[in-house]
């Protein structure tokens, strides 16, 4: 570009494409996709600490929360008390938003990443003879996914899902804080789908992690609920 050029250049150009740069970004990730960055070793190895995904925010505009499925959730009255929810003002509400669309900003507090166990109906048991999870009375072979040397879970529990509500438990058995948790508190562990962000579809960092979060193939052999009570 000449001298001429660039001193015709309005001096509002750059600012206004950065600005309209940001706009954009901030409109897919809150409408489409978003970054996350893992907090904690609870779904291990699955997804490692400091991992940075992007969660799917319209897949479940086109179909439902399956079992399998890695979920950012808020944790707002569910895993947390609401009156242990941060409070933030506006300025800093704004910045924080800003910055975690933007994938430069570490999570909420309030912001969780589990894997879903059992859905709306779903009777979930820990555990049977062999010491495996059943879904609705089938087996749940968790070996694919486990972190190495957990057990399926050493916290007996016998749950009926409620009817939009899902049951969460972390990979890392040994070293996560899930349902399993928060059984005693007033939501009795479950976690609302209105709550869900979206799915964990992709580890974009490290270079070393690239590649899809899948859906274990465990789960497709999984029957339907067929009301039973604990």
């Amino acid at each position: 570009m000449s001298k001429a050029a660039r001193r015709g250049q309005p001096w509002w150009d750059i600012p206004v494409t950065i600005a309209i740069a940001v706009g954009v970004v901030l409109l897919v990730t809150t409408f489409i996709a978003k970054p996350f960055s893992i907090p904690s070793g609870s779904m291990e190895d699955t997804l490692q600490v400091g991992d940075r995904i992007l969660v799917n925010r319209l897949v479940y505009h086109t179909r439902s929360i399956e079992r399998g499925d890695v979920v950012v959730f808020d944790g707002s009255d569910s895993f947390v008390p609401a009156g242990d929810v941060p409070q933030r003002n506006p300025i800093a509400g704004a910045v924080a938003w800003v910055g975690q669309s933007l994938g430069i900003m570490a999570p909420d507090s309030t912001d969780f990443v589990k894997r879903v166990i059992g859905v709306g109906g779903d009777r979930v048991v820990c555990c049977d003879a062999d010491g495996w999870i059943t879904v609705n009375g089938v087996p749940l072979e968790e070996s694919a996914y486990l972190f190495i040397g957990d057990e399926p879970s050493d916290q007996a529990f016998d749950v009926v899902v409620p009817e939009g509500m899902l049951w969460v438990m972390g990979d890392h058995r040994s070293n996560s804080a899930d349902s399993r948790a928060h059984m005693g508190d007033p939501g009795g562990g479950f976690v609302p789908e209105s709550k869900v962000v979206g799915r964990a579809m992709v580890v974009l960092w490290p270079v070393s992690r690239i590649g899809a979060v899948e859906i274990p193939e465990a789960f497709a052999s999984l029957p339907e609920a067929s009301g039973s009570q604990p």
